[in-house]
């Protein structure tokens, strides 16, 4: 059983100072109202952890920031719409793909051809570890003629435009790459923005790319800072110095113009991952008692303050085909009493919501009888224990359709005995043969009822107990207009966004 790769890097809380957003040097010329466009001033919360590696997750920021995009991207609906590739088609049962380039440029002015993307796409599939779009998946990438592009699988993949859209799979200019496997994203992309200067891990300027296959974009730039902190982003919102703040705690909302408030449905939980490999949760019947133990609706409520559902499975309300499908959890083991039984949870304080849902588990599992130890921490000192599985439980958020907007594609990554993001350790039998049956389908609605199938089986084990279903608070100045949150948390910021 693989050990779960890298997730989030470390974060950090950065406090916030009188003119943080300030410009300087040659990037601040733009910085003033003017007929070119303002520059935008963002504060986000996951600071960059692997010098803006596209591989990572710091592929998510280069697309919030429309810096990088790839040959598809995911509509409102999850459905891959074209972005650097206008039209595709599938052959040889669908393990050759060609997808046929739009005309577009690099930041350094080259020409998008079908040989840098083919390039891009080999030097991802050659990355250690692979980015999760890819987990399990072996493709080759070759150009067909100047604006074609073959991408083929092993298997059958029904799912590969989709899988394509993932921001791990963007496409760069062929001098971003060198021989160590290393991408150097500054001034290679595509997107509207173009990432001009990197301050560490505190802040990036971006200027405006003037030229975008899609149009020039209406800012002349973003002024990035990275603010760990909820209460110090929710006070540049407030104070003036950041024109979008994403990922507002509930608790600051109260605190904000109700017009800067924008709510949006995500496909991200916050679960209780159980650890099946070692410690009290590799008996079943304890996972039982924990689970009949947890009241999620108290969660919503208190935690959350009503900007969060109680969990119906792992696929949440942002994701409507899973409405009055859902299938009833089967051969789940009969709880067993705690006895005292000593257990450790963990949780990350970035999110601040997490520490005091960690409070309620603590409360609520200490009256059915475990002894329970609390251990919060910033994400940059927990991860590696994490990973190491020294917690008995983890406290953590997970969209459910980052990696490709596939349902599937997380079950595999996240619930499988190879998985590369199994958080619970979980490797069991009938878990894989129904995820394997659901990546064999080819029909969208086929492959979603088999999600749910899988997501039935795994709920089973009770090797994580969903908790609620997020929404997304992001704080966006009212003289803010085109801003992008999205459900897949892929977009903030793009062509039509200005202030």
């Amino acid at each position: 059983m693989r050990t779960p790769r890298r997730l989030i890097a470390g974060l950090f809380v950065l406090p916030l100072l009188s003119g943080c957003f300030a410009s300087s040097g040659a990037d601040a010329s733009a910085d003033s109202r003017s007929g070119d466009g303002a520059r935008l001033r963002v504060a986000l919360p996951f600071a960059p952890t692997e010098n803006y590696s596209p591989y990572g997750q710091d592929a998510m920021l280069l697309s919030r920031l429309g810096v990088a995009e790839g040959l598809t991207k995911l509509d409102a609906n999850g459905t891959a719409v074209p972005a650097l590739a206008e039209s595709w088609s599938s052959e040889n049962g669908g393990r050759s793909w060609v997808f046929t380039l739009r005309d577009a440029r690099f930041q350094d002015g080259g020409t998008v051809t079908a040989r840098a993307v083919a390039a891009a796409l080999t030097a991802a599939g050659k990355a250690d570890p692979a980015p999760s779009a890819l987990s399990g998946v072996k493709l080759t990438a070759a150009a067909q003629d100047d604006k074609r592009v073959r991408v083929s699988t092993a298997e059958a993949d029904p799912v590969l435009p989709l899988r394509l859209s993932n921001p791990s799979l963007a496409v760069f200019a062929p001098k971003a790459y060198d021989k160590k496997g290393t991408v150097n994203v500054v001034g290679t992309a595509t997107g509207p923005f173009e990432l001009t200067r990197i301050d560490g891990d505190t802040a990036a300027t971006l200027n405006r790319f003037d030229d975008y296959w899609g149009g020039r974009a209406q800012a002349s730039g973003i002024t990035a800072r990275f603010i760990s902190d909820g209460t110090a982003r929710a006070n540049a919102l407030r104070t003036g110095e950041a024109d979008i703040a994403e990922s507002l705690p509930v608790a600051q909302v109260a605190s904000l113009d109700k017009d800067e408030i924008h709510e949006v449905d995500t496909a991200r939980n916050t679960s209780l991952y159980l650890n099946t490999k070692s410690g009290a949760f590799t008996d079943a019947g304890l996972r039982a008692a924990a689970r009949e133990a947890i009241g999620t609706s108290v969660i919503a409520k208190g935690a959350y303050e009503g900007y969060a559902v109680p969990a119906q499975g792992l696929f949440g309300p942002a994701l409507p085909w899973a409405a009055g499908k859902r299938v009833e959890p089967a051969g789940r083991a009969r709880a067993t009493g705690p006895d005292g039984e000593r257990i450790t949870i963990a949780a990350y304080s970035d999110r601040p919501e997490l520490p005091e849902v960690a409070q309620i588990l603590q409360q609520q599992l200490q009256k059915a009888g475990f002894e329970v130890k609390l251990e919060v921490r910033t994400y940059a000192r927990l991860e590696g224990d994490m990973m190491a599985g020294k917690f008995d439980a983890v406290v953590y958020g997970r969209n459910m359709t980052l990696d490709t907007g596939d349902p599937v594609t997380v079950l595999a990554s996240d619930y499988t005995c190879d998985g590369s993001n199994n958080l619970s350790f979980l490797c069991d039998g009938n878990v894989d043969k129904l995820v394997a049956a659901a990546q064999a389908e080819s029909g969208t609605a086929e492959r979603q009822d088999a999600a749910l199938k899988a997501e039935a089986a795994i709920l089973g084990t009770d090797a994580v107990i969903p908790l609620v279903h997020l929404k997304l608070v992001a704080g966006i100045a009212t003289s803010v207009q085109g801003a992008l949150p999205d459900p897949y948390e892929r977009t903030l910021i793009g062509t039509g966004t200005r202030r």
